[in-house]
């Protein structure tokens, strides 16, 4: 296999680990906080985790290690999305397991959690493990979305691990994959399985978060990619100073990626969906809004802008999230069926017509073809409309343009308004981890090992101090049960970790609030370039700008 000398160079990169994990495995030792409790619901979850819930928070310092001598056979889970970084998690956890003792052995699960169901695994050894150091993706052995929340499960699990020796499972992933691993730990504690179940925080969308967890994984690395593109595109715009770019970026619920690319590039526009829905925005106002931008930019001689889209905005506008509920209800069961048997558009919608409330159809009737169309097509396994598979920077360019016709018509609007889209998504989950992203993945890995090591049981791997030099870090653990709230789920009442949406009252969203005004009106673009991975440590070990602002 052919590989690229970037490819090479960072294979040989040594990650950077927090201060108190540098001593050598034999001089790291633990200190404990007080006892923890859940962020809400704390009667309900503590009855339904009684052997894990209330542990206390811990901290690793320099001291004697005081762990129990014996072999260590870990098992470790990708799960869910890629996100930059998962790799170094895998590398770092390998080598602490090796330094504190060669017997050790470290088993990685295939495809997922269904990996440790289907006892379907391989062994890592120094070569395999090296191939791999530094790099971005999942590949070293694959991820899956099964999820392990049935006692039949779980009971699986506990025979594939006590057939193996396994004393611990790692499981890397987001919020619902470390609710998953608290529900294993619990039962594995129930059980008296003596297997531990630790959990490390991953995924782009930065919604994993609260006063514990500063940021998950893949974030800082996929938010640099996404805004290197973003300012090649403005650079563009800039230059040839005819097109409007719509661009939708990942993130499904939360706004977090969008705000970060824009505090990095300073586009004209950025649509954050926790504000659309705290101001109960209808399409026509958020189309008036970016209307208004074109039109200021316009009667300046600037026909071109950039506009940057939340993955999951529409869901947000609470007229849509009505419309698409009354989709569902209007295709449930056999009706399904009897709309998919009319073979014409214009007979489908009269059948839609006939099924929406009045102020579901005048939505409805507003939204390009296109977009009608995509509401009716790809439904999800519940039979529900998948959201996330709408254009919406397609539907938003098409709202904005009739709005700047009937401005035209009105003689208040005189510019031109060309519009090209672009989706980023999968552009940025396994690309090279930065070297924050390396270095922290790398510290989760090492430091997951600590807890298993001293015996906790579910744990998140913490690393926190993130805004400041890697020596500066600080090292830890606390219990999962902590971060859980109970939501309903599917008509039943879930534990589930509690999902981070942008605070509209945080730094970061201030910053942007108090800066996009201008940025709407004139061109501010910032183009931030690729990910330097080599070279002064300002530039190469940067953090992200949300975490820059919550931190200081």
């Amino acid at each position: 296999m052919k590989i690229s000398s970037l490819q090479q160079a960072r294979y040989e990169y040594s990650p950077k680990l927090p201060g108190m994990l540098r001593h050598g495995i034999s001089e790291i030792s633990v200190l404990e906080g007080e006892e923890t409790q859940s962020v809400a619901d704390q009667e309900k979850i503590k009855e339904l985790f009684p052997n894990t819930y209330g542990k206390k928070e811990i901290t690793f310092q320099k001291g004697k290690n005081t762990s129990p001598a014996k072999k260590q056979v870990v098992g470790v889970i990708l799960s869910g999305g890629q996100a930059p970084g998962g790799h170094n998690v895998i590398c770092g956890l390998y080598d602490a397991l090796k330094a504190t003792n060669s017997e050790n052995e470290l088993y990685g699960f295939k495809n997922g959690p269904s990996g440790l169901i289907d006892d379907d695994y391989l062994i890592f050894d120094d070569a395999y493990i090296d191939e791999y150091r530094n790099t971005g993706g999942f590949d070293i052995i694959g991820s899956g979305r099964t999820k392990l929340e049935t006692e039949e499960q779980f009971a699986i699990a506990a025979e594939v691990c006590k057939k193996h020796g396994i004393t611990a499972i790692v499981i890397i992933g987001g919020d619902d994959s470390n609710t998953n691993a608290a529900v294993l730990a619990e039962y594995f504690a129930a059980h008296d399985t003596g297997v531990q179940v630790i959990g490390c925080p991953k995924t782009i969308d930065g919604d994993l978060k609260n006063e514990d967890i500063e940021c998950s994984f893949g974030f800082d690395t996929a938010t640099k990619t996404y805004s290197e593109l973003i300012g090649n595109i403005e650079r563009d715009a800039n230059s040839a100073k005819k097109y409007w770019h719509f661009i939708k970026v990942m993130g499904r619920s939360a706004s977090h990626v969008a705000l970060e690319c824009a505090l990095e590039t300073q586009p004209n526009i950025c649509l954050v969906s926790e504000e659309v829905a705290a101001k109960k925005m209808s399409l026509s106002q958020i189309a008036d809004y970016i209307a208004d931008s074109v039109e200021k930019r316009a009667a300046k001689g600037m026909n071109f802008g950039v506009a940057i889209i939340p993955e999951g905005v529409v869901e947000f506008v609470p007229e849509f999230s009505k419309l698409i509920a009354e989709i569902n209800e209007l295709l449930a069961g056999s009706k399904a069926d009897e709309f998919n048997a009319i073979e014409t558009w214009e007979e489908k919608y009269a059948f839609i017509e006939k099924g929406l409330t009045k102020e579901s159809m005048e939505v409805f009737a507003i939204l390009p073809v296109g977009i009608q169309q995509q509401l009716f097509l790809e439904r999800d396994p519940h039979g529900n409309v998948q959201v996330s598979l709408i254009e919406s920077e397609k539907l938003f360019s098409a709202l904005v343009a009739d709005k700047l016709e009937q401005r035209r018509e009105a003689g208040t609007y005189k510019g031109k308004f060309n519009a090209l889209h672009h989706f980023f998504g999968y552009e940025g989950r396994c690309a090279f981890p930065s070297n924050f992203d390396s270095d922290y993945c790398y510290s989760l890995g090492y430091n997951a090992f600590m807890l298993i090591q001293y015996g906790y049981n579910g744990y998140l791997s913490k690393i926190s101090n993130l805004s400041k030099p890697a020596n500066e870090w600080v090292a830890g653990g606390m219990p999962i049960t902590k971060m859980m709230n109970i939501e309903r789920r599917h008509g039943e009442d879930k534990p589930v970790i509690k999902k981070a949406l942008v605070e509209l009252d945080g730094k970061p969203f201030k910053y942007f609030e108090a800066h996009r005004g201008e940025w709407a009106e004139n061109t501010c673009f910032v183009y931030p370039g690729a990910i330097q991975y080599y070279g002064p440590a300002e530039v190469c070990d940067i953090t992200t700008k949300t975490l820059a602002l919550e931190q200081e």
